[in-house]
Parts: structure tokens; C-alpha cells; sequence
């Protein structure tokens, strides 16, 4: 008998806790939104903090802008960002141009449309220095690529195109490594926003004679707004940290900005000059994001 009216009390008192919180919706959604609050302060916010005061502030001097002179009087600190600016300017375009190739691909595909994404989206299983090295064997002074045009007898004796002697050609092997390395997150959300249209407007474009490239011009890139935005944004604050596959394929050969940051910090062991280039891939990418919210104008009642 008590134990009954244990739990008798205990499933009133829950009840009335439940409808409290349901009088209360602000205090359910703060609730849910909490655990990702924290999660950003504590691995986003605070280390950011952190590397702010480390760019701006040396021990025993207080505030100063030395570290971020340190940094502009760099002579590698134009190259880099040059090299940097080309390679996002290169890659993200091509990259966008073949995900929407693709996604028009597996919605045209009568069967196998998951096999064909599974199969194009293993290199998301791949790390960056991975896909750098793998590259590195075919593109390597020693690796198939050489050996291929030796057996064809283009050329003598192996090349050695991923070195400073070769600029273009290092480039053009980034660019293929990095091409082939992050498409398939690009294409993910451009299929998973392709999938989100409904297929009465597509129907409605047939009916009225439109032809399939009217159709994709006039009617799913319209629509596929709101994911091209959010897909360039996120490559293309990737592509702005990109490392692993250059320092795979190139070393130092080919600075880029995060490059250098890791340099300054392994080789010189100088967080501060570090933590200054952090912040400064930091403000591009935020500069690039509002360039991309600010083209790419996304109205109410297309998000809805």
C-alpha cells in the first residue's frame, strides 16, 4: 500500500512538473538549446578568446600589435595569402559546377541512385593527409604518372613536377588532389537540397514545354538557393584552411596560410605570430561569409 502511493505521488508530481513545462514553451526551447551553447563556448568561444589574447598580447608588456607586424613583415605572409586566395578562387567553383553535375546525374538515374552516391562519397572516409599522400604516389618524381608517360615514351626519365621548379604543375596537382578530396561534401548538400524540391514544379516546367536545361536553370537552381549558399560557405571556409594535402604534395614549396601558422608554431615555437595568422583565416572567412549572405540573398518564403 505505500509503495502504491509512493508511486502515486511521484507520477502526480511529474504530471504537474510536465505541465508546468508546457505553460513554459521558452523554457523547453532554452532547455534544448542549451547543450549546444555550451558545447560552442567551450570549444569555440573560449578558444577563440584565448587566441586573441595571444595575438595581442605579450607577457610583461601588455597590449601590443608586435605579433601582427610580425606576421605582415613575413616574407612568406604574401605568398601564402596569395597561394591561399588563388586555390579557393580555383577550387570552390569547380567544385560547386561538378556537385550540381552530379546530383542532375542521380536525379535523372532511373535505379542505383544510392550506390552511385555511396560510391562517389568515399573520399569523405579519407583524411586530408591521406588523400595528400595518395596523390603524392601518383604524382611523386617515382610515382604511376611518371611511369605511364615513360611507357609512352613522352618522356625520358621521371619528372619531378611537384617541386618549386614546376609551379603550375604543383598547382594543378592541389588543385586535382583538393578537387577530388572535397567534392563529395558539396555534393552531399546539394543532394540532400535537391531532394527537399518538390517535384510538382519540375512537372509543372514539362507541362508548360520547358526543356530540361530551362528546367535547371529557371526552376531547381532557383530553388536550390538556399542550399548553394550554405554549401559555399562551408567549403568555402574549408578551402581557407586547407593544409594537409599542400604540405602532402608540396611542403613548403607552396605556402598557404595555415601553413604558416603551423610553421610558426612547430618550427619557431611562437604561438603568438601563430595565433595572429588564425585570426586572420578567421577574418576572411567571416568576410567571405558575408560576401556569400550578402550575393547570394535568400527571401523568407523560399526558406519556408
Amino acid at each position: 500500500m505505500f509503495v502504491y502511493r509512493a508511486a502515486y505521488c511521484s507520477h502526480r508530481i511529474a504530471g504537474a512538473k510536465i505541465i508546468k513545462i508546457n505553460r513554459n514553451p521558452e523554457v523547453v526551447a532554452y532547455c534544448l538549446i542549451a547543450p549546444s551553447v555550451v558545447f560552442l563556448c567551450v570549444l569555440f568561444v573560449w578558444p577563440l578568446i584565448e587566441t586573441a589574447l595571444m595575438a595581442f598580447h605579450q607577457p610583461g608588456r601588455g597590449w601590443t600589435a608586435m605579433h601582427l607586424q610580425k606576421m605582415l613583415s613575413d616574407m612568406n605572409f604574401t605568398v601564402s595569402l596569395k597561394n591561399t586566395l588563388l586555390l579557393v578562387a580555383a577550387v570552390v567553383p569547380v567544385q560547386m559546377a561538378i556537385a550540381l553535375g552530379m546530383a542532375s546525374l542521380l536525379e535523372r538515374a532511373p535505379r542505383g541512385r544510392s550506390a552511385f552516391l555511396y560510391l562517389w562519397t568515399i573520399s569523405l572516409g579519407i583524411s586530408d593527409l591521406a588523400a595528400g599522400l595518395a596523390w603524392l604516389a601518383i604524382l611523386g618524381d617515382r610515382g604511376y604518372f611518371n611511369t605511364l608517360l615513360n611507357m609512352a615514351g613522352i618522356v625520358d626519365q621521371p619528372v619531378n613536377w611537384l617541386s618549386y621548379q614546376h609551379p603550375l604543375a604543383l598547382f594543378i596537382a592541389i588543385f586535382i588532389a583538393e578537387v577530388w578530396r572535397a567534392t563529395a561534401i558539396v555534393l552531399v548538400i546539394v543532394v540532400a537540397g535537391w531532394q527537399l524540391i518538390p517535384r510538382e514544379y519540375g512537372e509543372a516546367a514539362e507541362v508548360f514545354g520547358a526543356k530540361p536545361w530551362q528546367k535547371f536553370t529557371r526552376v531547381t537552381l532557383p530553388l536550390l538557393k538556399p542550399t548553394i549558399q550554405s554549401a559555399l560557405i562551408l567549403r568555402t571556409v574549408l578551402a581557407f584552411e586547407v593544409f594537409a594535402v599542400v604540405y602532402a604534395l608540396a611542403g613548403r614549396d607552396f605556402p598557404v596560410l595555415v601553413g604558416e601558422a603551423y610553421n610558426w608554431q612547430g618550427a619557431y615555437q611562437n604561438t603568438h605570430v601563430a595565433s595572429a595568422y588564425a585570426l586572420f583565416i578567421l577574418l576572411i572567412s567571416v568576410a567571405a561569409t558575408f560576401v556569400y549572405l550578402k550575393a547570394l540573398k535568400v527571401r523568407r518564403e523560399t526558406l519556408s
